[in-house]
C-alpha cells in the first residue's frame, strides 16, 4: 500500500493542490477537500496511508 506524505501548496474553493514530499519535480495533486482533514491550510504537512489523509 502506498504511504506518503504531502505539501498542501494551494487550496482552491472545494480543492486542494498537494505536493509530493518525495517527488518535488511531479505535477500537484487535486484533492477534494472533502477527503481532507477540515483543518487543513496552505503550507501544512499531511500524511497519507490507508486510504486516508491525516494531519502530520
Amino acid at each position: 500500500m502506498l504511504e506518503c506524505d504531502y505539501i498542501v501548496k494551494q487550496i482552491d474553493g472545494d480543492y486542494a493542490h498537494l505536493q509530493r514530499v518525495d517527488q518535488p519535480e511531479a505535477e500537484l495533486k487535486l484533492v477534494a477537500r472533502a477527503l481532507l482533514p477540515a483543518d487543513i491550510y496552505e503550507d501544512c504537512e499531511l500524511h497519507y496511508a490507508m486510504m486516508q489523509y491525516s494531519m502530520k
